[in-house]
């Protein structure tokens, strides 16, 4: 059994079909839905965790892919702009799992690893600037 974190974009044609169910009765994967953002009058937004045999995996997503559906190994929810983070540390102290922290005390810089990200938004709600921020 493998675990992989993806982010699937449905277009709006395709928001009113029970597809994770279909994954779930079909294609014998667990789905762990971060977030969510389904409506029939715009495109929708799936973050999730999809747990099953590398097989079922693939042809699950196959299955997806045939309503339009463009799935996203290496994108999150939430994002985070270098650029605009001041290195107040504020989120730091809200991260969970330590997405965000700082590595180097002497440095203060703030570092994201996008692979620790569980997207509970809590970086987005305590960031005075604007660094963090989220796609929905």
């Amino acid at each position: 059994m493998i675990t992989k974190k993806l982010m699937l974009y449905f277009p709006k044609s395709e928001t009113e079909k029970p597809i994770v169910y279909h994954l779930v009765k079909d294609y014998n994967l667990v789905i762990n839905i971060f977030r969510a953002k389904v409506t029939p009058e715009e495109y929708g937004y799936l973050v999730l965790d999809v747990t099953g045999t590398e097989d079922d995996i693939r042809r699950g997503m196959d299955f997806v892919k045939t309503f339009n559906v463009q799935i996203d190994e290496a994108h999150k929810g939430v994002r985070w702009d270098e650029q605009l983070c001041t290195g107040c540390g504020n989120c730091v102290t809200h991260c969970p799992t330590e997405a965000l922290h700082v590595p180097d005390r002497n440095t203060m810089k703030v570092v994201f690893v996008s692979d620790l990200c569980v997207e509970c938004l809590s970086c987005i709600s305590n960031c005075p600037y604007g660094a963090c921020s989220s796609i929905f």
